[in-house]
């Protein structure tokens, strides 16, 4: 089963369980959107308003911030995969609740060992306290992390979630940064990979 029909089948199970504790017949399903192939997967906290209306992540204001960033490293936002920690909108956009982000937590990993993307980048300390739980965000934004994921390790990038960038213009330059610092950190991570790749057909030379 290739990448794009693995995410439809975890869509379809997300849809049809009725015991995620934040849907209501008001909210629908923002499961995530984006290239299956993704390099990167960008990971927010939940859906908001629009969110809600349109069933896809960030496609309000801090949506609009978001694409604007992606533009500013050359980065198409259908060549990336964005998704949430919590699929469906909680109450007048309150913080989701340990218990919510843990219901929905196998439809998240799911997606991540799906797309098995080279970056996770979190947006705000929801997405990041996943992957680095003790961490604080004012400390660690910007900087890649190699995180244990199962068997392997995945880098992560924690950043600021746009929502504040747009309350906040000392988060906005913050935010800016980070972002262009990601170009570079692709470039590495694939640089390795190569050096790792071709490490590997010499010691097959040798058999």
């Amino acid at each position: 089963m290739d990448k794009k029909s693995k995410l439809e089948e975890i869509k379809n199970k997300a849809l049809a369980d009725d015991k995620l504790p934040l849907r209501t017949k008001e909210t629908n399903l923002v499961f995530g959107v984006g290239n299956p192939e993704a390099e990167i997967l960008f990971i927010g906290e939940g859906p908001g308003y629009w969110e809600n209306v349109k069933s896809e992540p960030f496609v309000g204001p801090a949506g609009r911030l978001l694409d604007k960033l992606l533009e500013l490293i050359n980065i198409k936002r259908q060549e990336v995969f964005i998704t949430n920690v919590v699929m469906h909108r909680p109450p007048n956009n309150r913080d989701p609740l340990p218990q919510e982000i843990e219901a929905y937590r196998p439809y998240l990993d799911a997606i991540i060992e799906t797309i098995s993307p080279k970056i996770i980048v979190t947006l705000g300390r929801f997405s990041m306290a996943k992957f680095l739980p003790n961490a604080a965000i004012s400390k660690v934004h910007g900087n890649p992390s190699l995180v244990k994921w199962g068997d392997d390790e995945i880098t992560v990038v924690p950043m600021y979630h746009p929502a504040a960038a747009l309350r906040s213009n000392e988060i906005m330059v913050k935010l800016r940064e980070d972002f262009l610092k990601l170009p570079a950190i692709l470039a590495g991570l694939n640089k390795a990979k190569e050096k790792e790749e071709k490490e590997e057909e010499k010691q097959m030379a040798l058999f």
